[in-house]
């Protein structure tokens, strides 16, 4: 699975769009953003992104109103400048975007196997070759915008989205990991990328909450 190098996702969608494709275009757009620093074309996108929700005082309309005015705010060399101060470091990073860290304390620990055996049932094949294990906050996200957007009925329903989300993005995207950046002093348009998404998780979670 490969984290989306661009997106068109950068609007709320219209009232009588698919409810499904709108889940996973956000879920593309998380995914492209968390991988790496928007660069001028995606910034170029929040620019013209429409802000106002299709049902206005949706719980999510002032969250995405305040990554977009982030993003409008930001040049790309300051995004990439940001991303670095976060998320790369001469030793150890910051804040490290993975699940085995915010679950079990280290990185490669057990969250990292108990995933690598669910994607391999799920027939996905391993991005080790990206240069980030598989439990980069960015692959998991693209793994849910696959479940809910890919065409294999059988890999890709409601009971496969909803166990995939609880083993591997409920537990620590939404709090740890959004938590950790949100407390970061050099944190500004990636405070507001947490914000959005901590909002998102927490909708998903009430939504997967009523189909069990």
């Amino acid at each position: 699975m490969k984290p989306p190098q661009s997106t068109q996702a950068l609007v709320f969608a219209e009232p009588d769009q698919d409810e499904e494709l709108q889940r996973a275009e956000v879920y593309g757009l998380l995914s492209r953003l968390w991988f790496a620093a928007p660069d001028e074309a995606l910034l170029g996108q929040f620019a013209v992104a429409v802000t106002a929700a299709p049902q206005s005082g949706s719980f999510l309309e002032g969250p995405w109103q305040d990554l977009v005015a982030a993003m409008r705010a930001m040049r790309a060399d300051e995004a990439a400048a940001e991303h670095a101060a976060l998320f790369i470091g001469a030793g150890k990073a910051d804040v490290l975007p993975y699940g085995s860290f915010h679950i079990a304390g280290t990185l490669n620990d057990q969250p990292l196997v108990a995933l690598r055996t669910d994607l391999a049932a799920l027939g996905l094949a391993s991005a080790a070759s990206e240069g980030e294990t598989e439990d980069h906050v960015s692959f998991v996200l693209e793994v849910m915008r696959y479940l809910i957007a890919g065409d294999d009925i059988a890999v890709c329903n409601l009971e496969q989205q909803r166990r995939f989300f609880r083993m591997h993005v409920q537990p620590w995207v939404g709090r740890s990991l959004c938590d950790a950046v949100e407390q970061h002093p050099a944190a500004r348009g990636y405070a507001a990328l947490a914000r959005f998404t901590r909002a998102f998780i927490e909708v998903e979670t009430q939504a997967f909450d009523l189909v069990e």
